[in-house]
């Protein structure tokens, strides 16, 4: 077994190790690299003499788990710490440095995942295995899950292991995963942490309009390309009524608390001046989305075709899911049909409770004078999948972050990187969490 080791001071290289591997999800039945990122995961995990345990929905579609006993034995709620091994694809081309090398440049780790989330995936290894080295124990029962597939939606990883496999999950009653404990800098000066305690649904569609074929010069009265153009027309037109959920609007008031403004909702310049980057978040967590992002229809410029389809991306508030596809159906109009191609929850956890007290505490140790408060994410996480199974989920992936730093736009982005001074920050408050939690 390897000496013991300082999470803090190996969390860059394991973050590197798993960016150099290609685990590209490319939602059309790829991320084969999935079964490369999990291996070295097991393996890091089993040189500490922990029992991981591979699971696969798929050839080298694989997940992994490990369970660590806690501190208090007579604690039998575990905690369920968990990250996704596949990212999405990246061209090198747009890159300032190879997506796949993990460059380390101007202070920061290069490459697609650095963010989303193989940073995350870095410090849970680092800090686990700096702990079972150590024998400090976490404070309660620990299950670490690295899943496959997020990046389509979870159904071969988080949704796969819990219909296939809930027993690993046994005992879990909260989650902590992406995406939440970055720090904002407001114009005061200070910094908000933003600890995501709920998301938007997921609503992707196939949306299809029939028509007659035809010559495409003649006079065509039922052309199915000018009705889907039209549908669509509306709903990308349609504006989406403002609405606050609890998450929402306790941000909102933090911000206010901390700077004397409450930011609208509303004015897209007001939340850029006092939430930077972040205020597109906001802007996108107070109503629904529906965006077209694929169209398909005919083969010949001189051949009206018989059908036409688009795929829709449409993301819904807590709540909402029903109202949301009627409006869409609505605007569609009569003439186009919706199919659902994925549909997943929307999320909304209390920001209250221990766990968020012990995250709270976390990140007022490590920065002292900080502030922290929920906030949506205006995306999705397996989170979706493990409150299938009762466990309320939170992202909290600690990163000091620099001021100037838009973070939001590194997600499925060009040029994704992460601070290593932020990813030492994070193992050190993972770690700390842990002892509270």
């Amino acid at each position: 077994m390897p000496p013991v080791i300082d999470a803090a001071s190996e969390v860059v290289d394991l973050c590197r190790d798993l960016i150099r591997i290609d685990s590209t999800n490319d939602g059309d039945g790829g991320g084969p690299g999935e079964r490369e990122a999990a291996e070295y995961v097991a393996g890091r995990l089993a040189e500490v003499g922990l029992q991981p345990v591979l699971l696969e929905s798929a050839p080298r579609r694989t997940s992994v788990v490990v369970r660590l006993p806690g501190a208090d034995p007579d604690r039998t709620d575990a905690l369920l710490l968990h990250g996704h091994l596949d990212v999405v694809p990246a061209d090198p081309k747009a890159w300032r440095y190879d997506p796949w090398a993990a460059e380390v440049a101007d202070g920061c780790v290069w490459g697609r995942g650095a963010v989303d989330m193989k940073d995350m995936d870095a410090m849970i290894l680092a800090v686990v295995r700096e702990r079972v080295l150590s024998g400090r124990l976490p404070a309660r029962p620990l299950v670490v899950c690295f899943t496959a597939d997020e990046e389509a939606g979870g159904l071969l990883g988080s949704h796969w292991l819990t219909e296939h496999h809930p027993e690993v999950f046994e005992g879990c009653t909260e989650a902590v995963g992406e995406v939440g404990g970055f720090s904002v800098t407001l114009p005061t000066g200070g910094r908000t942490y933003l600890v995501q305690a709920a998301e938007k649904g997921i609503a992707w569609m196939t949306v299809q309009a029939d028509g007659t074929e035809g010559h495409g010069s003649l006079p065509h009265d039922d052309n199915a390309v000018a009705a889907l153009a039209a549908g669509l027309a509306r709903l990308t037109e349609h504006r989406w009524e403002t609405t606050e959920t609890p998450t929402v609007t306790a941000l909102l008031d933090d911000v206010a608390a901390a700077t004397g403004t409450r930011p609208d909702p509303d004015d897209p310049d007001q939340l850029a001046r006092l939430l930077g980057s972040v205020g597109r978040i906001v802007r996108a967590t107070t109503r629904n989305t529906a965006n077209p992002t694929v169209l398909r229809a005919g083969a010949k410029t001189n051949q009206v075709p018989a059908s036409a389809q688009a795929q829709v991306d449409g993301r819904f508030l807590p709540g909402e899911r029903d109202s949301f596809l009627a409006t869409v159906d609505r605007l569609l109009g009569t003439r186009v049909r919706r199919v659902d191609t994925h549909l997943d929850v929307a999320l909304e956890a209390p920001f209250s409770g221990p766990l968020v007290d012990a995250m709270t505490t976390a990140l007022t140790e490590a920065d002292p004078g900080c502030r922290v408060a929920p906030y949506m994410l205006f995306g999705g996480t397996d989170a979706k999948a493990f409150s299938r199974l009762g466990i309320r989920g939170y992202g909290f992936s600690p990163l000091r972050l620099p001021a100037d730093l838009d973070f939001p736009a590194l997600f499925h982005g060009v040029d994704e990187r992460v601070p290593l001074d932020a990813l030492r920050f994070g193992a050190r408050t993972l770690d700390r969490f842990l002892d509270l939690a």
